[in-house]
């Protein structure tokens, strides 16, 4: 009874504090924030679920980003899956091909994320998804800043060389 109450109180306070954060974070992807709602609800619903199954040295507000990021890509990816040839004779043609290279480009940032070392995309991830501060992260991952300062430069090094053939439209968006 004990271990399900703190469980509970887990779970509530993160839900509480990162709801909001979570569902905007999906909102970037698919541009749904009603449908983002969704998928934050059936994260921490899953979450719920496997919480007593999680190492205990997990970051529970980390992998929750990143089920979230990574749920919104499904969503994305089953979205296209659903798009029949009815629907799609009803969408209009795209008068540009910013929409495209957006789309392209999103699934090129997944790609090169993930190709990121594991400490380096979690430092990466917490830098630029959780908005933390390089002193946040050191005492988070109980790592030096020097250090997150070294996996943050590598993760830039890493996605700038993935991404190059996109910096001239990061530029025209002001990303880069």
């Amino acid at each position: 009874m004990h271990i399900n109450t703190a469980k509970e109180e887990i779970v509530e306070t993160l839900f509480r504090e990162h709801f909001e954060p979570m569902c905007r974070l999906s909102a970037k992807y698919i541009y749904d924030f009603d449908s983002s709602k969704d998928i934050v609800h059936e994260v921490f619903t899953a979450f719920w679920q496997k919480i007593d199954s999680l190492p205990s040295d997990t970051n529970y507000k980390s992998y929750l980003y990143t089920a979230v990021r990574n749920k919104s890509f499904n969503y994305l990816r089953d979205q296209k899956k659903h798009l029949n040839i009815v629907d799609a004779e009803k969408e209009p043609a795209p008068k540009t091909s910013d929409g495209v290279e957006v789309k392209e480009l999103s699934r090129e940032i997944e790609y090169a994320l993930n190709l990121l070392p594991e400490k380096c995309k979690e430092v990466f991830e917490l830098s630029r998804f959780e908005e933390l501060k390089y002193g946040q992260i050191a005492e988070r991952l109980s790592i030096s800043v020097k250090t997150v300062e070294g996996q943050m430069s590598k993760a830039l090094r890493l996605l700038r060389e993935h991404l190059k053939e996109f910096m001239t439209f990061l530029i025209f968006l002001g990303l880069a």
